[in-house]
C-alpha cells in the first residue's frame, strides 16, 4: 500500500468549552457530509445520554483529509470522572488542541488533561474559543495559559505554542481575531500542518500496536482500538498479544477497521500511525501490544488512575420490586456489570458477603450515576447506598481523596458558600473578583463533596457554577457532618391521598404529590427538623352525614420536590437507599419498619444515646 502522511490530534478542554462543537466544525468544511445532509449540534455525542446532558462521555474518533494528510480526530470528554478515557487516548495523538474559553480562562480540568499531554511530550495548541463572548478576556487568558504551563513544568519548546482564536460554533477560526475576515477554519488546518510532523515512515519495521480503548459490537464481539506504532497491521493475521505481566498469547486478528469521517471502514491492512479497530482477540485488554508470532515486543503499559468513590448496587427487595423492570436478579446484575467492565476501565466491581449486593467502585459521582441511568433505561432495577470514599494507607497514615474546587458565584452570596465549605473541613486556597463575580478556589475532602451540589444551587439562587478535579490524597480530616434535616417516613402502603399530604406539608417538603403509590419505610419527603418523622400520607377525609354551612377548605397542595438520580443519590444518608426502576426514583430506609429500625439502631447502640438526648 502507499504510504500516507498521517497526524492524530486530540481535542482537549474543560467541559463546556466547545470540544464538540469544533470536531462538528472540521467535519463540516472538510465535506464529511452531504449538501444536503440535515447535522446535528455535537454529531460526536452519539450517546442519548451526551445529547440531554450537553456533556461528552465517551472519547470518540472520526478522520478528514486535508491536502494530502489524513487527519485522525479524538473528541474527549471534560468531565474529571471520565479523565481514564482522556488518560489512554493522549499516547496515540501527535498534538493536542487546547480549547479554552475566552471568558472563563483555564478551569480545574484543563489542568489535569494538559499536564497529561506535556507529560508525555507533546506540543499543544492553543485556540481561545467563544471571543464572540461580551465578556471576552483573551489577553488575560492567554497569561493564564502560560502560568498554567510553567506550573506543570513544560519544557521551553511546549511553551512555545501557537495561538488561534475562534468561535467554533460558528467555524471560525483566526490567526488574529480583529484584524483577519476569513469565516473557516483553514488557519487551525494550516496550523496543525505546520506545527506538527507526521507520523515517521516505519512501515518495514516489525508490527507493533497497542490498544487503548476498548468498545463492543453484538455481532462481531470485543473490538480492540489504538494505534499503530510500527509497521503494517492486517486483518485475519496472526499475532502474539503481550500483556501487563509480561506474558504472552496467541491470538488472531478477524476483521480491521480505520475511520474516515465518521465511519469506520473495513480494510485489508493499515500502516504506522494509523488508529484502528480489531476484531477476533475475545480476550483483549487496555495496554496489550499486538507483535509479530513470535517475536514480542511490548509497549509500556498504560497507569490507569485508581478509582476514588464507591457505591453498593443491591438487588431491590422493596414492596414494589419487579413491577416496571425488566431485569430484577443478582445473576441480572452481575451480567450487566461483568459487560460494562468490557469497555469502562475506570470501573471496578468486588464481591460483597451478601450475593445480592456489588462494590461499584469508580473516578466519582457523575461516573457511577451514568452507569445506573444506562441500567435503568435496559430495564433494570437496582437499589443503591449512599456513596463512600476509597481510603488509602500512605506510609502507615490513613489518607482520603481531596479535590480542588473551583466555584464562580454572584459577590452577594460567596459568604455563604465559603461557611459552608468550611464545615465540610474544606480549604480555602485563593479568592479574586472576577466582574460581578467571585471565584473562589478550595481544597475539599471528596465525602465532604458529596451531597453538597443541591445547597450550593439553592444557596446560590442558581446562579453559581462548581466544578472540581481530583488533587490527590491527604491524610483523614475529621468528622464531616451529614444532612442537618431528617426525614418523612411513610408508615403505611397505598396511595397518597391530598388531605393526608395537605397536612404533612407543614412539616417539610414533599417528593411525592396526590396518587403517588407509597409503601411503609418509603420516604416521601424531607422534614423541616433535624430528626425523622413518620406520617401516615395514606389517610382521607371521613365522611359524615354533618354538613356545614361553609364550603370546606380548597386544599392546594405545594408543587413536590422532583428527585433526579443524582439529587436522590447526594440526599441519602447512610441508613437510606436509592431504589432506581425504570419508571421511578424513591428514597426508602434500609429497614422499612420502625420495629426493625429500632431494632438495628440499638445493635448498634445508639438508641439509647439518642433517648438520652
Amino acid at each position: 500500500m502507499d504510504y500516507q502522511k498521517i497526524i492524530n490530534i486530540a481535542v482537549i478542554a474543560h467541559v463546556d468549552a466547545g470540544k464538540s462543537t469544533l470536531v462538528n466544525a472540521f467535519l463540516k468544511q472538510s465535506h464529511v457530509f452531504k449538501d444536503n445532509e440535515k447535522v446535528v449540534d455535537c454529531i460526536m455525542d452519539s450517546n442519548a445520554l451526551e445529547r440531554e446532558r450537553g456533556i461528552t462521555i465517551y472519547s470518540k474518533n472520526c478522520s478528514v483529509q486535508y491536502k494530502d494528510y489524513k487527519i485522525n480526530i479524538v473528541d474527549t470528554p471534560g468531565h474529571a470522572d471520565f479523565s481514564s478515557e482522556v488518560e489512554r487516548i493522549i499516547k496515540t495523538v501527535d498534538t493536542v488542541i487546547l480549547l479554552v474559553d475566552s471568558a472563563e480562562g483555564p478551569m480545574p480540568q484543563t489542568r489535569f488533561v494538559l499536564q497529561k499531554s506535556l507529560e508525555i511530550g507533546l506540543r499543544p495548541i492553543l485556540l481561545i474559543n467563544k471571543m464572540d463572548k461580551p465578556d471576552a478576556r483573551a489577553n488575560e487568558v492567554i497569561d493564564e495559559v502560560y502560568d498554567l504551563f510553567l506550573e506543570l513544568n513544560a519544557t521551553d519548546d511546549q511553551l512555545d505554542f501557537p495561538i488561534l482564536y475562534g468561535v467554533a460554533r460558528d467555524g471560525v477560526v483566526r490567526y488574529d481575531w480583529e484584524k483577519d475576515t476569513n469565516n473557516d477554519i483553514v488557519p487551525l488546518f494550516e496550523t496543525i500542518l505546520q506545527h506538527t510532523q507526521s507520523y515517521p515512515d516505519l512501515t518495514a519495521e516489525p508490527v507493533q500496536m497497542q490498544v487503548c480503548a476498548l468498545a463492543y459490537d453484538d455481532y462481531i464481539g470485543r473490538l480492540g482500538i489504538g494505534r499503530i506504532y510500527k509497521g503494517t497491521l492486517k486483518g485475519a493475521a496472526d499475532y502474539e498479544v503481550c500483556n501487563a505481566d509480561g506474558r504472552t498469547r496467541h491470538g488472531k486478528t478477524n476483521q480491521l477497521f480505520v475511520y474516515k469521517g465518521l465511519s469506520r471502514i473495513n480494510v485489508p491492512e493499515a500502516q504506522c500511525g494509523e488508529i484502528v479497530m480489531i476484531s477476533g482477540i475475545p480476550d483483549i485488554m487496555i495496554g496489550d501490544t499486538l507483535c509479530p508470532a513470535g517475536q514480542p515486543d511490548p509497549l509500556p503499559q498504560i497507569k490507569i488512575e485508581e478509582p476514588t468513590l464507591s457505591m453498593n448496587f443491591m438487588v431491590n427487595d422493596s414492596p414494589f420490586a419487579g413491577k416496571t423492570g425488566k431485569y430484577v436478579t443478582s445473576r441480572n446484575i452481575r451480567e450487566r456489570l461483568e459487560k460494562e467492565l468490557e469497555v469502562n476501565v475506570g470501573l471496578k466491581v468486588e464481591e460483597t458477603d451478601s450475593t445480592d449486593t456489588f462494590k461499584v467502585s469508580g473516578r466519582g459521582e457523575l461516573h457511577l450515576t451514568i452507569l445506573l441511568e444506562q441500567m435503568r433505561r435496559e430495564g433494570y432495577e437496582v437499589a443503591v447506598s449512599r456513596p463512600e470514599v476509597i481510603l488509602k494507607k500512605v506510609d502507615g497514615v490513613t489518607c482520603e481523596p481531596v479535590e480542588e474546587v473551583v466555584i464562580d458565584v454572584p459577590t452577594e452570596y460567596s459568604g455563604t458558600v465559603i461557611s459552608a465549605l468550611n464545615k465540610r473541613k474544606g480549604l480555602l486556597n485563593d479568592m479574586e473578583d472576577v466582574g460581578t463575580y467571585t471565584r473562589i478556589t478550595y481544597s475539599v475532602p471528596t465525602r465532604g463533596l458529596i451531597g453538597y451540589r443541591s445547597e450550593f444551587i439553592n444557596s446560590t439562587h442558581g446562579e453559581g457554577t462548581m466544578v472540581q478535579r481530583l488533587a490527590g490524597y491527604e491524610p483523614w480530616k475529621g468528622d464531616i457532618p451529614q444532612r442537618e434535616n431528617g426525614a418523612l417516613i411513610s408508615t403505611e402502603t397505598g396511595s397518597a391521598m391530598t388531605y393526608a399530604l395537605w397536612n404533612i406539608q407543614e412539616r417539610g417538603q414533599l417528593f411525592i404529590g396526590a396518587q403517588t403509590p407509597v409503601y411503609e419505610g418509603m420516604i416521601i419527603g424531607v422534614s423541616a427538623k433535624n430528626m425523622d418523622m413518620t406520617v401516615n400520607p395514606i389517610k382521607n377525609k371521613h365522611m359524615t352525614a354533618v354538613r356545614s354551612t361553609g364550603n370546606d377548605e380548597a386544599m392546594k397542595l405545594v408543587p413536590p420536590r422532583v428527585l433526579t438520580l443524582e439529587s436522590a443519590i447526594e440526599f441519602i444518608n447512610d441508613d437510606e437507599l436509592v431504589e432506581i426502576t425504570p419508571t421511578d426514583i424513591r428514597i426508602r430506609k434500609k429497614y422499612l419498619s420502625a420495629i426493625d429500625r429500632r431494632r438495628h439502631m440499638r445493635e448498634l447502640g445508639k438508641l439509647d444515646q439518642e433517648e438520652a438526648d
